[in-house]
């Protein structure tokens, strides 16, 4: 298929929207799947309030709308509810053109632990009427699922992620700890953005003997480090050195609120660390009863219990995920027309196309004008 998604989250960010829409996209291009991929890249920006490294397009509609043209894509994906996401979404319904959409991120809460003036309801109401038209609301986990019932929303169908098996793996454990040689153990491992809406605060306040480790970066960041001059911060790690840092931890500590996943929990795992948690959506889907964590609405008794972890046990778990399979299971989730009716739309859509083209066009020299036709050039059959 030829598969169009809109995303507002994108390179350079470094987070799970952005990690698995590239793995996805990259299963799918070996199943013979082509992208187009509309991201702020490209687009004039303005940065998010209290979270500058995030880039918001705005006035892109235009653009979206060519490039659906252009493209004709078999299927559209919503990733995100920004301004891209809400321009895709107004392109498609304008032309009656079926789409999904993703529930990535707790939205309403995510908002809410940032402007403490804007209630959860609000949020619920912005994200409702978002996802109100999608053909499919893909979503990672059943407890997401069902708090997406309560709140009314409609065409919800899960969508699992994946791991990447061979570089998050045991082997990287040095008996010296690696990166984390001359440290205190046990060693506690946090990765991800440094943010308010990770609770990564939560964290830093648990008593816990041994060494605390961030690895990340965040608005949050200078705070949490000239609060905590115990902890260690690492800054952004990827590829081989992050993975030596999941394999070299004895526990990874996931304490955002706001997370519908985490596809951390699912890297820590394949390193063969075990995960703690608070029981909310996201760890209470993954951990409980499998042997590679656990969860609890008090973090250090979490982390207490998932010390005691089989590291072979957590492994195991985690070989149970693959990116395939995720990539199969959002092919599925698609809605594209069936053949049939995707022809006679694009046959109905190439009049306009060709309108497109007539408006770019300026007029030659001596070419008449059709004042009716918003001072484009006539065509021959006009001319005639």
């Amino acid at each position: 298929m030829r598969i169009m998604l809109v995303t507002d989250a994108w390179d350079p960010q470094v987070n799970g929207v952005v990690r698995t829409m590239k793995r996805v996209i990259a299963e799918c291009e070996q199943m013979g799947h082509t992208w187009d991929i509309v991201s702020p890249n490209g687009f004039k920006t303005i940065p998010l309030p209290t979270y500058s490294e995030i880039k918001l397009a705005f006035g892109a509609k235009k653009v979206i709308e060519e490039r659906f043209l252009e493209f004709k894509p078999d299927a559209v994906h919503i990733a995100t509810e920004g301004p891209l996401g809400w321009a895709a979404r107004a392109v498609c319904l304008r032309h009656k053109f079926p789409y999904t959409t993703a529930y990535h991120t707790r939205f309403p809460e995510y908002i809410s632990a940032r402007f403490f003036f804007l209630p959860t309801w609000m949020g619920y109401m912005y994200v409702r009427e978002f996802h109100k038209y999608s053909g499919r609301v893909m979503v990672a986990t059943a407890s997401m699922r069902d708090e997406l019932a309560a709140q009314k929303f409609k065409n919800i169908i899960p969508w699992s992620r994946g791991v990447d098996t061979d570089l998050f793996h045991p082997s990287r454990r040095k008996v010296d700890r690696g990166p984390f040689a001359g440290m205190k153990q046990p060693i506690w491992l946090n990765v991800g953005r440094v943010a308010v809406e990770k609770n990564i605060a939560a964290f830093l306040d648990t008593p816990l003997e041994g060494t605390k480790v961030i690895v990340g970066d965040g608005p949050q960041l200078e705070v949490l480090k000239e609060k905590h001059k115990d902890a260690h911060f690492l800054g952004v790690k990827q590829g081989e050195e992050l993975a030596a840092c999941f394999a070299n931890a004895d526990c990874f500590v996931f304490p955002s609120l706001t997370d519908t996943f985490g596809l951390v929990i699912l890297e820590a795992m394949a390193a063969g660390t075990p995960v703690a948690g608070y029981h909310v959506p996201g760890p209470r889907d993954l951990i409980p009863g499998t042997g590679a964590g656990a969860t609890d609405d008090d973090l250090r008794k979490a982390c207490e219990e998932a010390l005691k972890c089989s590291r072979e046990k957590t492994r195991e778990y985690a070989e149970t995920y693959s990116w395939r399979a995720c990539a199969e299971q959002f092919i599925n989730n698609l809605e594209p027309l069936p053949v049939p009716e995707r022809r006679r739309f694009w046959k109905r859509l190439a009049r306009l196309r060709h309108a497109l083209r007539l408006r770019r066009r300026k007029p030659k020299p001596g070419e008449k004008v059709d004042p009716k036709a918003g001072g484009r050039p006539r065509t021959s059959s006009q001319s005639k």
